[in-house]
C-alpha cells in the first residue's frame, strides 16, 4: 500500500480503524474523521485538502524554530548514517549525547550561584517527570530521610500522562481514570488571578496569598515528609496561567525555609518561549531539577531530560552507587545530534532575545487589543505564550455554562478559517513559533478576531446571548 496515493477519506477510514489517538474521544472522531496534515513550512501547515493553516500552537508547544529547517534534517541524516543508535547502559556513551550534555551545562543560566553541570536524558517530558520522582526520592533516601516522599504540585498543572506524570499533574479528568494520583503526591491551588482573586484584591497581594498555599500544604503534610514542589514557571496546558510577579519569589522563600527540592517543569517554558533560554531565569527561580523536552529539538525528533543541580547530582554521584533507573533511548544519538543543530539555530538567530526584546513585546501590545471584543474577559501574554478567556459579560466576569462548550466552538471557527488555536475550557491559548514576524503576528491576530466574531454570531443565532 502506497500512502501517497490514498485520498483523504481513505486515510480517515484507516485512521479510524487502527490509530488510537492521545486525549481523544474515538467514537466522536470516527464520526467526523481526523484532519490529515500532510506538510509544513515556516509557521504554516497544510492538510490533505490543500488548506493552509497558521499554526499558532507550534505543533504542541514545540516547533520553536519553525517548520522546514534543512539543517535539522541534515543533522538527523548524517547521524543516522554514522551511528543510528546505541544505548547508554553498560558504561557506554556516544558523542552527540556527551556534546549535548556539555552544551546544556554551558547554556543554562546561573541564578544566585546555583548551576547545572549534569543532565539525565529521556525521550519526553512525561518520562522526565517520572525521573524527577525517582531522583527526588532517591536523594532523600541518601540523605538519611527516607520518609520525605511527598511531592506537592498544583491543580490544573500538566506534567505528562504517564502514571507518575499524570499524578504530578493536577488535571481532574486524568485523575478520574486509572486511580490517580499515586500515593504521596498532593496538590495546591493554581495562581490564577482572574478566577481566584478576591474582590478588590491586587495582583501582588493575590500572588503572595497563592504562594502561601504551598506553605500551608507543607505544614499540613509535615515538613519532614515533603520531598519537593514541582511547578511550571507559566502553566501551559492548564490555559497559559501567568502568575503575578510576587508569586515566585515567595515560593522560593518557602522552599528554602523548609529545605525541600524545587522542580521547574520547563517542557513548555524552556528554549526561548518566555524570552530566555530557560523560564526560571525570567522569574529568578533557583530550581534543583529542571524538566525539558519539546523545543530542545523543536519537536523534529523526540527528546527530553532533566537538568540536575549540584545539590542533587553530587549526592547521587558520591553516595548513591548504581541509580536503578533509565530508558532505552536515554541519550539517543540521533535525537541529541538534532538538538545540537536546533540550539545552533536558536543561538545564531538569537531567538530567545528576539522574543524578549522584539516580537514578544509586539505580541503583548497587539494581543492586549483583543480586550475590546465583547467576548473577551481578559487577555495576557508572557514572552511567546498568550491566553484569553471567553465570557458572556465582561462586567460580571461570570463564565459560560460548561455544557455550551464555547471554547470548542471558537476553536472550530479558528480551524475552519485557517488558524490553530487551542481551547482549554473557555480559555483560548497560543504558543507560536519563535520565528514569527510582526506581519505574521498581525495575520494571526486578524484570524483570532475573526474567530471571535464568528463565535459571537453563533452564540447570538443560538439565542444564548443577546445581540448588542
Amino acid at each position: 500500500m502506497n500512502p501517497h496515493t490514498l485520498s483523504t477519506a481513505e486515510l480517515q477510514a484507516l485512521d479510524s480503524a487502527h490509530f488510537l489517538h492521545p486525549f481523544t474521544d474515538h467514537k466522536a472522531l470516527s464520526a467526523k474523521g481526523a484532519r490529515v496534515i500532510t506538510h509544513a513550512q515556516d509557521i504554516y501547515v497544510w492538510d490533505s485538502e490543500g488548506k493552509q493553516i497558521l499554526d499558532a500552537m507550534s505543533g504542541l508547544w514545540c516547533v520553536n524554530v519553525g517548520y522546514g529547517r534543512q539543517q535539522l534534517a541534515d543533522a538527523a541524516h548524517a547521524q543516522m548514517m554514522k551511528l543510528p543508535f546505541y544505548n547508554s547502559f553498560f558504561q557506554t556513551t556516544n558523542e552527540p549525547a556527551v556534546r549535548l550534555a556539555a552544551r546544556l551545562a554551558e547554556l543554562v543560566p546561573v541564578v544566585d550561584g546555583r548551576r547545572f553541570q549534569h543532565v539525565f536524558f529521556s525521550s519526553s517530558g512525561s518520562e522526565s517527570n517520572d525521573t524527577n520522582v525517582r531522583m527526588a526520592r532517591r536523594y532523600w533516601d541518601l540523605m538519611g530521610q527516607p520518609q520525605r516522599k511527598v511531592i506537592i504540585s498544583r491543580h490544573n498543572a500538566y506534567h505528562g500522562s504517564t502514571m507518575a506524570g499524570a499524578s504530578l499533574g493536577g488535571m481532574s479528568g486524568m485523575h478520574a481514570q486509572g486511580d490517580l494520583p499515586i500515593p504521596d503526591i498532593t496538590h495546591i491551588q493554581q495562581p490564577y488571578f482572574y478566577e481566584l482573586a478576591q474582590h478588590g484584591e491586587s495582583k501582588d497581594a493575590f500572588g503572595l496569598r497563592a504562594a502561601r498555599w504551598l506553605e500551608a500544604k507543607i505544614l499540613e503534610v509535615g515538613p519532614d515528609r515533603v520531598a519537593a514542589f514541582i511547578a511550571e514557571p507559566v502553566q501551559g496546558a492548564g490555559g497559559v496561567i501567568i502568575p503575578p510577579a510576587t508569586y515566585w519569589p515567595e515560593v522560593q522563600r518557602i522552599v528554602d525555609r523548609y529545605g525541600i527540592l524545587l522542580i521547574a517543569d520547563e517542557v513548555i517554558c524552556a528554549f526561548g518561549r518566555l524570552g530566555h533560554w530557560f523560564g526560571y531565569e525570567k522569574f529568578g527561580i533557583k530550581p534543583d531539577l529542571v524538566t525539558f523536552a519539546k523545543a530542545v529539538t523543536s519537536g523534529y525528533i523526540p527528546l527530553g531530560g532533566v537538568l540536575v543541580g549540584e545539590r542533587v547530582a553530587q549526592v547521587l554521584i558520591e553516595r548513591g552507587g548504581e541509580f536503578n533507573h533509565g530508558y532505552t533511548y536515554s541519550g539517543h544519538p540521533v535525537a541529541c545530534a538534532v538538538a545540537l543543530a536546533n540550539i545552533d539555530i536558536m543561538a545564531r538567530e538569537n531567538l530567545p532575545g528576539r522574543v524578549r526584546d522584539e516580537v514578544g513585546p509586539y505580541l503583548a501590545k497587539e494581543f492586549e487589543r483583543l480586550k475590546d471584543h465583547p467576548l473577551v474577559g481578559d487577555a495576557e501574554t508572557c514572552g511567546f505564550v498568550a491566553g484569553l478567556v471567553l465570557v458572556p459579560d465582561q462586567a460580571s466576569r461570570q463564565p459560560f455554562p460548561e455544557e455550551w462548550a464555547v471554547g470548542m466552538m471558537c476553536r472550530g471557527h479558528c480551524f475552519d478559517n485557517g488558524l490553530v488555536m487551542r481551547a482549554v475550557g473557555d480559555r483560548m491559548i497560543i504558543a507560536p513559533p519563535l520565528t514569527m514576524t510582526r506581519a505574521q503576528i498581525d495575520e494571526m491576530l486578524a484570524l483570532i478576531r475573526k474567530a471571535l466574531d464568528l463565535t459571537l454570531e453563533e452564540l447570538q443565532l443560538l439565542g444564548k446571548i443577546s445581540k448588542r
